[in-house]
C-alpha cells in the first residue's frame, strides 16, 4: 500500500488514515506532497478524482477520502476490528465519525491544524458549540468506556482515528474543555505515532499563512 499525504504540520485529513495505518501495525509506503504547490496539483490528479489528500493506492485499487480509506483498510487488513464489535456501539462510533467527516465546519475554519504551533484564538459562538458539542461527547464516551481503556470506546478504533486531529487542535489553542476531555487530549498526544507525526510536522519548512491564526501563548 502507498498512501498519499499533504503536510503533516497542516494536513488532518491526511493524519487520519496515517494514524490507522501505524496504530495498527499496517505496513504501507508514504509519499508527502506539499500542500498547494504546483508539483502538488500535477501529481495528486493522477491518483484522486477529488484532486484531494488523502489517497490510497493498493495495487490497481485507488482509494480517497479519509473515512473511505479507513474503512477500506479496516475491510482488507483488520478483519473489520478497527469498529467496535458490539452492533450498538459500532453504529455510534460510525455516527461521531461521521458527524466529525461531515461536521464541525466553525471549528475546522476558526482552529485549523498546525501541530508545531501554541496559539489563542478568539472563538466565535458557533466555533464555541462545534467544542462544546466534542466536549459533551467526549465525555460521554470515555465515562462509559472508561474501565475497558483510554480511547473513546475503550479500544481504539476509527473514531479515534477521526478525532485525533480534534486533539491536537485542542492541543495547539488550549479551548476549556472537561477533566475528562483534556485527560482524553492527553492520551492521544502521547500515542506513540502521534509523537512521530508532530515530530515530523516541526520539521516541516513550508507556511501557509491562512492556518496561521491566533496569538502565540507566553511561556
Amino acid at each position: 500500500m502507498e498512501l498519499i499525504i499533504g503536510n503533516k504540520n497542516y494536513s488532518s485529513w491526511s493524519l487520519r488514515p496515517w494514524l490507522m495505518l501505524k496504530a495498527c501495525n499496517v505496513e504501507f509506503d508514504e509519499r508527502r506532497l506539499a500542500l498547494r504547490t504546483p508539483e502538488f496539483a500535477e501529481q495528486i490528479k493522477a491518483v484522486s478524482p477529488a484532486a484531494k489528500v488523502p489517497a490510497l493506492i493498493d495495487g490497481d485499487v485507488k482509494v480517497w477520502d479519509s473515512l473511505a480509506i479507513c474503512e477500506y483498510i479496516n475491510d482488507t487488513c483488520l478483519n473489520g476490528a478497527a469498529w467496535p464489535q458490539e452492533p450498538a456501539k459500532r453504529a455510534q462510533a460510525r455516527a461521531i465519525s461521521c458527524e466529525m467527516h461531515s461536521g464541525f465546519m466553525a471549528l475546522r475554519e476558526e482552529m485549523p491544524m498546525n501541530c508545531r504551533a501554541r496559539r489563542f484564538v478568539d472563538l466565535s459562538t458557533e466555533a464555541l458549540k462545534d467544542v462544546w458539542r466534542i466536549d459533551l461527547m467526549w465525555q460521554e464516551l470515555r465515562y462509559e468506556h472508561q474501565e475497558i481503556g483510554p480511547w473513546l470506546f475503550g479500544e481504539l478504533s476509527i473514531a479515534d482515528f477521526m478525532y485525533a486531529p480534534v486533539a491536537l487542535r485542542f492541543n495547539t489553542y488550549g479551548p476549556a474543555i472537561s477533566p475528562l476531555s483534556k485527560a482524553y487530549v492527553e492520551t492521544v498526544m502521547a500515542h506513540p505515532a502521534i509523537m512521530e507525526w508532530v515530530a515530523a510536522s516541526v520539521t516541516e519548512d513550508e507556511v501557509l499563512e491562512d492556518a496561521e491564526v491566533g496569538l502565540e501563548f507566553d511561556g
